[in-house]
């Protein structure tokens, strides 16, 4: 008999010694003994994210045929309890990406978010126009804020039935008094702006004495260095709108007048900024809006859905129930945003980790004293200096470890004040699961050997 007809496979379960199904492979020979582990459930969750993978790279690539256009994604998460918003920290995963597709006609960003750093949006739309000569920008849903500013630099702006925008009137962040007592406020820059017209154009003050006394009331409420912010971020979010508006392809550029009521409009004079601007609305305020054919509409929305499933936008983080009852902390990996296209993937992830907060006393002290006692067989008497050593060494080393255990179960027996959650960890980073298949039609290279 040769070699190799020795050899023997075997497959134990090995159901006992673990809570979860592992299937054990053990390969034999006559000098080496392999034991290759096998768990089903992980192999079923790998498969399955891998075959998510591939319904989102196929649906951005049926896109991209639709659009005749490279398409990117930049979907942000809005699942409440941990979200995404648009940030700085994308434009280098967005720009790996522009890399890989390199100079083309036409690139589509398929976006969803509900906004973030106003600073961005131009970033982002002037980096995309070095790699192409027209863009185009895809909403299957929401696009508010910063995501609405993106859109300002787009040729078409293609929108989905439940396709929203929204205004753009930045929200600042100030800090109120000094020290110890400083506190962090979110101000609209508009609502600031609203008030000294409310003075002028509703109140009727024109009296330059009754106007100083209320901006001196303003003035107390907010610093002279505040004040200033406020009437730069004022100026600045209308100049770079005029600027995404004129920056189309020819024969896009929105300019002049037009510019001027769509940049007052979005700025200003939509008063709420979670008004959400349907596609309708934005078609009457004179944006380049295009509505999807049946089979472009479909595409777009069952992506979102993958996105949706991916990151669990319908399922809320809820601090009273994210800790279970029987434990004091808790962890799960989440996904929060996504960059992808036909070649590439990137994921915003990190660890969400909730623990019980209980008002525990700083200096909480458990003082034991343990009593050791021998069976009722053996005297005492009967026992060696070594072994009564070997005893007492043993209490000793038993004594803090014993004392730790009662402190945390005495922390864990105090009631709870509160569950609190952070996001740990979390960064752009690229993914290893996204498939590398060639596109249809197109030969994969054979290795050489």
């Amino acid at each position: 008999m040769s070699r190799a007809q020795q050899l023997s496979v075997k497959g134990q379960r090995q159901s006992k010694q673990t809570s979860r199904s592992r299937l054990t492979l053990g390969v034999y020979s006559y000098q080496s003994l392999c034991v290759y582990e096998f768990d089903p459930f992980a192999l079923g969750r790998e498969m399955s994210v891998g075959v998510a993978n591939s319904r989102r790279r196929e649906l951005i690539r049926k896109i991209g045929e639709r659009r005749k256009s490279s398409v990117i994604t930049y979907v942000l998460g809005d699942r409440r309890g941990v979200s995404a918003q648009i940030a700085e920290d994308a434009v280098r995963p967005i720009y790996d990406h522009l890399l890989k597709i390199g100079r083309t006609k036409k690139i589509d960003i398929y976006l969803y978010s509900v906004g973030g750093q106003m600073e961005v949006p131009w970033r982002v739309v002037s980096m995309v126009r070095e790699f192409a000569d027209e863009l185009g920008i895809l909403i299957p849903y929401k696009s508010m804020s910063a995501a609405t500013m993106i859109a300002l630099g787009a040729d078409e702006v293609i929108v989905g039935k439940k396709g929203e925008l929204g205004p753009i009137d930045p929200q600042i962040t100030i800090q109120r008094g000094d020290g110890g007592t400083a506190v962090q406020d979110t101000l609209s820059v508009e609502d600031v702006m609203s008030y000294v017209r409310f003075l002028k154009e509703r109140a009727g003050l024109s009296d330059q004495s009754a106007l100083s006394g209320l901006m001196v009331t303003l003035a107390d409420k907010l610093t002279p260095w505040a004040l200033g912010q406020i009437n730069r971020v004022h100026s600045h979010i209308r100049e770079v709108a005029r600027k995404l508006l004129s920056c189309h392809h020819p024969g896009f550029s929105i300019e002049g007048p037009r510019a001027q009521v769509i940049v007052e409009i979005l700025a200003e004079k939509t008063y709420q900024h979670g008004h959400a601007i349907s596609r309708r609305e934005a078609k009457e305020i004179g944006l380049n809006i295009i509505d999807p054919d049946k089979h472009l509409e479909n595409s777009m929305w069952t992506l979102f859905e993958e996105y949706e499933s991916l990151m669990k936008l319908r399922d809320p983080i809820d601090p009273r129930s994210f800790v279970p009852r029987d434990k004091d902390e808790f962890s799960e990996n989440v996904i929060i945003g996504c960059i992808e296209s036909s070649g590439m993937s990137h994921h915003h992830s990190g660890v969400l980790y909730g623990k019980v907060e209980r008002p525990v006393p700083s200096q909480l002290s458990v003082n034991l004293n343990l009593n050791l006692a021998l069976p009722q067989n053996i005297d005492p008497s009967t026992l060696t200096d070594e072994a009564r050593k070997t005893l007492q060494e043993m209490v000793q080393k038993l004594q803090p470890i014993i004392q730790e255990q009662v402190q945390n179960e005495i922390r864990r027996q105090m009631p709870a004040k509160g569950i609190k959650i952070s996001l740990q960890n979390s960064s752009w980073r690229k993914s290893d699961q996204w498939p590398t298949s060639p596109r249809r039609g197109q030969r994969a290279q054979r290795k050489p050997g």
